[in-house]
């Protein structure tokens, strides 16, 4: 499906954020994805991924959480000042930001306002996990990729896990430093026991950043099943 991209300012109780936007070039009426960036910002990965998304069929826009910081950009090479911007982040505030941006979908005429979903990596997987607590009243469905640190924060995204009244689906790489295998477990057990509608994945071959084709990280399988899946999961909350 040809679609168009734009970048967008939205406005915030902390001033304009950008956003990058990707919709069908045809006058259709679509569902719509907040794509969360990783802890290396808005980069050029992201919008990859949002336009693909967009090509399925869905008005998709992805906002620059960073859009506090000077420097809103970072290589994937300098993972310490991805997580020293990372951990300047506040919840609350990023929470204003998703509520925001799932505002102004709604507000598009081309989008299903009753048809909203999230998804997320990295950074932007622990955020797709809070926000659909949060803003549980618009969040159809969601999908986290590899969401570091669920359990973390005071008070933490797995803490409001009975706020969570959407399906949701979570993946992991079992080789992930940075999500040790009990968080995994605990995240399991969170939403078996608070009923969520749930289904998980763990890779186990995967490490973090499996996802993104511009990291050594990359797992091509791995990628590739959970786009699939991804896909099919959309396709049936949302469409």
């Amino acid at each position: 499906m040809d679609v168009t991209t734009s970048t967008l300012q939205l406005s915030t109780a902390d001033g304009n954020m950008d956003a990058f936007e990707a919709r069908p070039k045809d006058g259709g009426s679509y569902p719509g994805i907040v794509v969360l960036m990783e802890a290396f910002g808005l980069n050029d990965h992201i919008k990859k991924v949002t336009e693909r998304i967009a090509q399925e069929g869905y008005v998709a826009i992805a906002p620059d959480l960073y859009h506090r910081e000077s420097e809103r950009i970072i290589p994937y090479s300098d993972m310490k000042k991805a997580i020293g911007t990372m951990n300047r982040l506040q919840d609350p505030k990023v929470m204003d930001d998703v509520g925001a941006t799932i505002a102004h979908l709604k507000g598009q005429s081309n989008v299903k306002s009753g048809a909203i979903g999230v998804t997320g990596f990295c950074m932007g997987g622990r955020y797709t996990y809070l926000a659909a607590a949060h803003h549980n009243k618009d969040v159809k469905a969601a999908v986290c990729f590899y969401g570091g640190g669920i359990p973390m924060g005071d008070p933490s995204p797995l803490s409001r896990t009975g706020e969570i009244t959407c399906p949701i689906y979570l993946f992991f790489g079992a080789k992930d430093p940075l999500i040790p295998m009990d968080q995994v477990g605990q995240i399991n057990t969170e939403l078996t026991h608070k009923k969520v509608s749930f289904s998980m994945k763990v890779y186990p071959d995967a490490t973090h950043g499996f996802f993104c084709d511009e990291r050594p990280s990359y797992n091509e399988s791995a990628a590739k099943d959970s786009w699939e899946k991804l896909k099919t999961f959309f396709a049936q909350h949302l469409k």
